[in-house]
């Protein structure tokens, strides 16, 4: 017997519905439909209080190869949540370009580093779009790192792939309006954001 029949069984013979049941093991309903229908399993700790609850080893649910599996799994979501935030402390780090010298102040017949606040030598609206541009990075940073412990693998991909939208459109923004330090420091960190993503595949 398949450990989504198991988990069935157990079920029904304790009188619970699918709702109850996520109550009791501090999941959702869709979770307790999923790992009932076979189209997966539940993590080590949720296999754990479902033993516990129904009074049985984790060897009595589930087979060895049906362990090695969920073993494999665990291992995957644990290195995407790792490369998650990872990512996310890399976008946090694009802060620095606010206060870091790296722009090239062009004007009165010299050439200066500065911090974006203190960059004169382009048009206000240009220095708008770079302010944005870092503050969206480094929210959607923020947002991963706080978020990235959750088992919500579609919120972590959809932010993964914002992350990585927004490393592009500031590299590309800081190549075209010429500020080569800039650009190369967001490059660097989209090389180690490619280079992390590409691992946890």
């Amino acid at each position: 017997m398949e450990f989504h029949e198991k988990l069935q069984k157990l079920r029904s013979d304790e009188g619970l519905t699918q709702e109850e049941l996520a109550e009791k093991l501090f999941v959702s309903r869709t979770a307790i439909s999923k790992w009932e229908s076979g189209r997966g399993y539940p993590s080590i700790d949720s296999l754990k209080a479902i033993a516990k609850h129904f009074h049985v080893t984790i060897d009595d649910l589930i087979g060895t190869e049906e362990i090695v599996t969920l073993a494999e799994e665990d291992k995957q979501a644990s290195e995407k949540k790792y490369t998650a935030l990872l990512c996310g402390v890399l976008d946090c780090l694009t802060v620095l370009l606010l206060f870091l010298p790296v722009f090239g102040n062009r004007g009165a017949g010299t050439d200066a580093s500065v911090s974006l606040f203190a960059l004169t030598g382009v048009s206000r609206w240009l220095r708008i779009v770079f302010v944005v541009t870092l503050g969206l990075t480094v929210l959607n940073g923020l947002f991963t790192v706080a978020f990235s412990s959750l088992d919500k693998p579609d919120w972590i991909k959809h932010r993964l792939v914002t992350g990585t939208a927004l490393s592009i459109l500031g590299t590309m923004l800081f190549i075209l309006t010429r500020q080569p330090y800039a650009a190369f420091f967001c490059l660097c960190i989209l090389l180690v954001k490619g280079f992390l993503l590409l691992k946890s595949k």
